[in-house]
């Protein structure tokens, strides 16, 4: 019986009484319901307990895959996501997210396109995240991802298409009213700040406080209980390298380097970076 229709029964109150006399204050009817409720609601615990290291696991995966650029992998967990519950809002969520990573590893200077273009991955991750914002519309994890993947590079020149569309402004703007510290929220607006061009809305002088204080919502998270999502540390702290070293400001970018490989060792753009810089 399914946690769900555990519950529904023990409410309907249809377990068998057992023989003998009732205790004082309560039928056996009632009794038996009760228990069968506190069962019930323990299986239904333990599998969403079940459900979330599950998540988390392909989360994991989909992060090493990412990391290792590993379009192979990735392409997998595809596979895997897709045959997972339509009801549940982290399958598209996650859904989302590998075809954010794909379309991430298909752009000018990343890895293999495997198959697909950045455009074809974007589209796929904002169709993704329909499916999840359909099923619970104020989800801002959603919001947000949905919000990189209209700004995901473009095929032509590895630019980010301009968080200008109505549509992306919409979700940003209503992620950060739901969830203003979450830390992918503020690492997606930072993102928009930093990728754009002047002419375009962005600044990478406003990125740069915006990176800093979306370093410190990661640092504070990863202190806390772990939450799911719980992507997104490494990147802040490789942007935030990015923008510090486009500042001219070398030795703060080595540290912030230092804190994303730290987290993620295998992270291939980080090192890749971090090659540049000690090489000089």
């Amino acid at each position: 019986m399914q946690p769900r229709a555990a519950i529904h029964a023990a409410l309907l109150g249809r377990a068998p009484p057992p023989r003998g006399k009732p205790c004082s204050g309560g039928t056996w009817r009632g009794r038996g319901s009760l228990a069968l409720l506190a069962v019930a609601l323990a299986i239904a615990a333990t599998c969403a307990r079940a459900d979330e290291l599950a998540w988390r696991d392909i989360e994991s995966r989909i992060q090493y895959g990412y990391y290792t650029e590993d379009g192979a992998s990735l392409r997998k967990l595809e596979e895997l996501i897709a045959a997972g519950d339509a009801h549940d809002k982290l399958r598209g969520y996650y859904a989302g997210l590998v075809a954010w990573r794909r379309a991430l590893l298909a752009a000018p200077g990343g890895a293999a396109a495997q198959g697909g273009t950045p455009a074809h991955y974007s589209q796929r991750c904002v169709s993704e995240l329909d499916s999840s914002l359909a099923l619970e519309a104020d989800f801002a994890e959603a919001l947000a991802l949905r919000a990189a993947c209209l700004a995901a590079p473009l095929e032509v020149g590895g630019n980010y298409a301009p968080l200008s569309g109505h549509r992306a402004r919409k979700d940003l703007e209503r992620a950060r009213q739901l969830a203003a510290r979450n830390p992918r929220v503020l690492l997606v607006d930072a993102m928009s700040d930093y990728t754009l061009a002047p002419s375009q809305g962005g600044n990478k002088e406003r990125a740069l406080g915006k990176l800093r204080q979306t370093v410190a919502a990661f640092e504070a998270e990863r202190s806390d209980t772990e939450r799911l999502p719980g992507w997104g540390a490494a990147e802040a702290w490789l942007l935030l390298a990015q923008d510090l070293l486009d500042h001219g400001d070398t030795v703060a970018a080595r540290d912030a380097l230092e804190h994303a490989l730290l987290i993620a060792p295998e992270f291939a753009q980080a090192r890749r970076l971090m090659t540049k810089i000690t090489s000089g």
